[in-house]
């Protein structure tokens, strides 16, 4: 992947959901007549800044990008000139302190729904849910799902495409929950199938999902030619390139893309000899398949991506379109049950019901970031609103220092008639600055897990 892109579209992401979170804090400042001192992206040293407006608001570049803040004029940081005093922030009253805090996440959700709006009005595009295979013995196989199906429903919400199918079947499966599906045969037979996901391990969600459940995507028969080779891997190292057709792995001839997948699959580490077709000539690459993890398993990858024909693939294609009233609903659906089950998932994860490997940290997402940018504008999309969500769910989390956290302490105020004590506020950001701490070398870990990994 271009690191250039990577880091461009990380930085874009990043960058436009700073701004948006911090200018919601903004707004509602101004919008309760609270003097603003500072408006800035990022933390650390000024790098540029300009004063602008009738307060002379400072709006302010810094050196280290991954957040932002929005300085207000408070008595408890500094000395205010006596003029100014009614619009200190600490003079409001908490109903509209509680407001100006609660701005930057709701911009967060806001922003979101705007751009699940543009999606879905513009088109989903997506690949039909037919079933191509099932794994023996998995719990696919057992719910007696069968080759050809095309799935309808999942716990009575209708699915459209595998990333719908996906999405429902994830929510129940962190549940652990038996769940009816309903599929259609090539017959136009509709089947309601009970998928029992009782049985799965916190570490299942950690991979493919849909082949931890034993489906496979039907796809057209894939001929074994290389479409891309990925910079860095080992097919690059052994001299491969796009366009070469595999004939033959250590002389067995193959005939179809997935069993180019399987052998190599079953073979980390271990050298393997290509017969390749390129142009009219033919000739024998020796390449050993790089050892990854997947659903901790050991496997075989040697960076190489089949090319597809566009004309065999429209026939499982289907895009998924809104009016703009429907799309506004769809969009607010989307939002929402994000939103809960990224509580849910945090909630699993802290009782160990699921894999503390499910954290993400700044080199995952801007990894995400470079591969949603490379797919298109509207999977690009996608990624800026699944984030702005995360993003507005954890400062919305009641732990000091994050927005939640002051949210917490003005509810003890309502409730107690006086604001929470200095000392308490200081032990209570102490705690939080730990506990966010180790939030941030559990993603850090997981990062350079996933680095090393593959």
């Amino acid at each position: 992947m271009n690191i250039l892109t990577t880091l461009i579209a990380f930085a874009v992401a990043l960058g436009s959901l700073v701004v948006v979170h911090e200018f919601g804090h903004y707004l509602a400042a101004r919008l309760c007549n609270v003097k603003v001192l500072r408006f800035s992206v990022g933390f650390g040293r000024v790098l540029a800044s300009r004063r602008l407006g009738r307060d002379q608001t400072e709006w302010a570049l810094a050196a280290f990008p991954l957040g932002g803040y929005v300085k207000m004029l408070d008595e408890r940081e500094g000395e205010v000139a006596p003029p100014d005093l009614p619009r200190a922030f600490n003079r409001q009253s908490v109903a509209r302190r509680y407001f100006i805090v609660v701005a930057g996440p709701l911009a967060n959700f806001v922003l979101a729904i705007g751009l699940y709006w543009l999606i879905f009005m513009h088109g989903v595009p997506g690949i039909k849910p037919v079933i191509g295979g099932v794994a023996a013995g998995s719990p696919a196989a057992q719910a007696q799902f069968q080759a050809g199906e095309v799935l309808t429903k999942v716990g009575g919400e209708a699915v459209t495409t595998w990333q719908d199918a996906r999405w429902q079947l994830l929510k129940h499966a962190v549940d652990r929950s038996n769940v009816a599906i309903e599929a259609q045969n090539e017959h136009a037979e509709i089947h309601v199938h009970r998928l029992d996901m009782a049985g799965l391990k916190p570490s299942d969600l950690d991979g493919d999902f849909l082949r931890t459940l034993g489906f496979a995507r039907q796809q057209p028969p894939l001929p074994p030619v290389i479409g891309r080779v990925v910079a860095g891997g080992a097919a690059e190292r052994a001299g491969m390139l796009a366009g070469d057709e595999v004939l033959s792995i250590d002389g067995v001839a193959v005939r179809r893309w997935d069993e180019v997948v399987t052998t190599i699959g079953a073979s980390p580490q271990r050298e393997l000899v290509l017969e390749v077709k390129r142009g009219d000539a033919r000739q024998k690459i020796a390449v050993k398949p790089d050892a990854v993890l997947e659903n901790s398993t050991r496997i075989g990858r040697i960076g190489v991506a089949v090319r597809v024909d566009a004309n065999a693939m429209r026939q499982y294609a289907v895009e998924v379109r809104y009016s703009p009233l429907t799309a506004i609903g769809k969009a607010l659906e989307r939002t929402w049950d994000t939103s809960l089950f990224s509580l849910r998932m945090l909630g699993k994860m802290i009782i160990g019901e699921v894999s503390l490997k499910n954290l993400s940290g700044p080199i995952t997402i801007a990894d995400y970031a470079g591969q949603s940018a490379q797919g298109g504008w509207i999977s690009y999309l996608a990624f800026i609103a699944l984030i702005s969500i995360s993003l507005g769910v954890l400062n919305l989390l009641p732990i000091p220092l994050l927005d939640g956290g002051h949210l917490m302490y003005y509810m003890i105020e309502i409730v107690k008639g006086s604001p929470v004590s200095t000392q308490a506020m200081e032990i209570g950001q102490n705690i939080g600055m730990g506990l966010l701490f180790l939030l941030m070398t559990f993603a850090l870990y997981n990062d350079v897990s996933r680095l090393l990994t593959g």
